[in-house]
């Protein structure tokens, strides 16, 4: 196998070995596998996707993000794991021992939180539509409001092994991602590294509705018929 200084560049098909060649030496990875294209988008589901598009509107990173995203599709995240909001990955680079990236996410503050939680209120009936994204645009919205759900570019603490000078390397960038990819199968997990209790999340949304419905109630003015209306009514 051939050897590259971290400046070189290998092909695509000579890093996908590369990335190959590691898994095959180290079983116990949990690489992301892409499978779309080119072309296509990282990311299927709403979580991913909404995941993968706060990313690219931090233009501090417009650089190194588009080339996370071809590292992701070439398969050279080939460890993952993620503890609430801890993550660690493996990059295959062009060096032949991986790159170590480390990528912390910081827990949404309770102002954000409680705002949200009002945003979301009598708008998601139960947590598989949370999680499946099956709840209105209008909370949609609110959920990709820039600063708020999703985390801002200050919330996000990364590094990386590689000797890559720039505050985001494309590694750290692959990696995020992939966190992307993992919403796709799980988006438990987006809630788990924003520090969101989830079925307390859903229960608060689910009462708010109800508040909502009982102050309505109290503003509904009872009409009263007359007499003349009652007999046209029961055609007397």
């Amino acid at each position: 196998m051939s050897f590259y200084g971290y400046f070189d560049t290998p092909s695509v098909a000579e890093l996908r070995q590369m990335a190959k060649d590691s898994l095959a030496k180290n079983k116990d990875y949990d690489p992301v596998i892409f499978e779309g294209t080119s072309r296509s988008k990282i990311c299927k589901s709403w979580w991913g996707d909404a995941w993968c598009r706060n990313l690219d509107r931090y233009a501090d990173w417009d650089n190194r993000i588009d080339r996370g995203r071809s590292y992701l599709r070439n398969g050279t995240v080939i460890d993952l794991k993620m503890n609430g909001g801890e993550i660690y990955a493996k990059v295959q680079g062009s060096r032949e021992t991986p790159y170590t990236v480390k990528i912390t996410i910081d827990p949404i503050n309770e102002k954000k939180s409680r705002k949200i939680e009002k945003q979301a209120a009598g708008k998601i009936q139960n947590i598989e539509a949370l999680l499946t994204g099956t709840f209105p645009e209008s909370l949609k919205e609110d959920f990709f409001q820039e600063g708020m759900l999703f985390p801002s570019l200050k919330e996000i603490h990364f590094n990386c092994s590689c000797p890559d000078w720039a505050s985001l390397c494309k590694h750290v960038a692959a990696t995020l991602f992939g966190v992307g990819v993992r919403l796709d199968t799980d988006p438990k997990i987006f809630f788990q590294m924003r520090g969101i209790n989830i079925e307390n999340f859903v229960e608060k949304a689910i009462s708010g509705k109800l508040e909502k419905m009982l102050k309505n109630a109290d503003k509904i003015t009872p009409r009263i018929i007359k007499d003349s209306e009652i007999m046209n009514l029961f055609g007397v």
